[in-house]
């Protein structure tokens, strides 16, 4: 027997490539079971406001390759209150809405895990974010779009420094995470590679560079994450410059960028695995859990544990990279 009848979907947070895909397959999904599926209109902020309208298949024909996402996307501090919460629940009980699909990051799981032990209200995450840093998957939603946008502007800038023989230091997303970094790093063939995990110095980096010259290594591309411990890319450039003046060094800040853009086929793919699964989930009776996939299988991991344990970046990847970059 079903557990819902009426379920609505949001977006929420920071916007990722695939999010849209994910919306598709939880009203397709939802109108296959004979469920009544809502939109819920600018993530939160939407549900306080009563920003909801009852979808159809045909309403999201021809959005899986479209970056960003159909329903908007906000950060409520309306919601955070209790005040907020209420209106909220009214809302999705004006409509008899008795299941919500959250696709976000941390941020949208608290809120989630806050509301669902305040009402009766069941509700299932989707991790959708460039960062890849939730907590009970192996992937999110967005995350292989970003890395392939940024590889593919790592490459441009790397024509340019061989050309003039001068170190680039690229900038990339994670204010907390280093897997964009890490990952672009790898994939572009990067000299360095600066992560919020890490605490890779300037001195070991002009190290490292001094070695790469002798070598007769005639450029260097830099990655770093925005939240690097020791600076951004913009004071690590400065700080190396004012040790070895004699290089040619230029930064490049890839920025939003990589949030945009049409998801890649492995962004389609898992973001309807997850949209679908989340359907099923919610027909079982399961709630206050966010959906991943690890080892390619579906997992459940309850909202706490997904907001409050971290993701452990993988330190063979780093060890591996730092070898490959020699």
């Amino acid at each position: 027997m079903s557990k819902v009848k009426r379920i609505a979907v949001l977006t929420s947070g920071g916007d990722a490539p695939g999010m849209n895909a994910a919306v598709r397959a939880v009203v397709r999904a939802s109108v296959y079971h004979d469920l009544h599926i809502y939109g819920i209109y600018r993530g939160y902020d939407g549900m306080v406001e009563g920003k909801i309208k009852r979808l159809e298949a045909g309403d999201v024909a021809n959005i899986i390759q479209r970056g960003g996402t159909i329903l908007k996307t906000a950060r409520s501090e309306a919601f955070r209150t209790a005040e907020g919460r209420k209106k909220a629940y009214e809302n999705l009980k004006a409509n008899d809405i008795d299941g919500v699909v959250v696709i976000g990051g941390n941020g949208t799981y608290t809120g989630a895990d806050v509301f669902s032990k305040e009402y009766n209200i069941a509700m299932v995450g989707l991790p959708g974010t460039i960062d890849n840093d939730i907590y009970g998957t192996d992937y999110t939603i967005g995350f292989d779009t970003a890395i392939n946008t940024a590889i593919e502007a790592v490459d441009k800038i790397r024509d340019t420094a061989d050309s003039h023989n001068r170190i680039f230091f690229v900038e990339v997303m994670g204010r907390h995470s280093g897997y964009i970094a890490l990952h672009t790093g790898i994939g572009s063939g990067a000299g360095a590679i600066f992560l919020p995990e890490t605490n890779t110095t300037v001195q070991e980096l002009c190290e490292h560079l001094a070695l790469s010259i002798k070598r007769q290594k005639l450029f260097n591309l830099v990655i770093v994450a925005e939240g690097n411990q020791n600076g951004d890319a913009t004071t690590l450039a400065k700080e190396v410059k004012a040790l070895s003046p004699e290089y040619d060094i230029k930064v490049t800040i890839i920025g939003h960028l990589q949030r945009g853009g049409a998801p890649t086929a492995m962004d389609r793919v898992l973001a309807s695995r997850m949209g679908h699964s989340a359907v099923q989930s919610l027909m079982r009776g399961e709630s206050g859990v966010a959906l991943g996939i690890i080892n390619d299988k579906i997992i459940f991991t309850p909202f706490h544990e997904a907001i409050n344990k971290t993701k452990p970046i993988n330190k063979q990847l780093i060890r591996m990279a730092e070898i490959l970059a020699m």
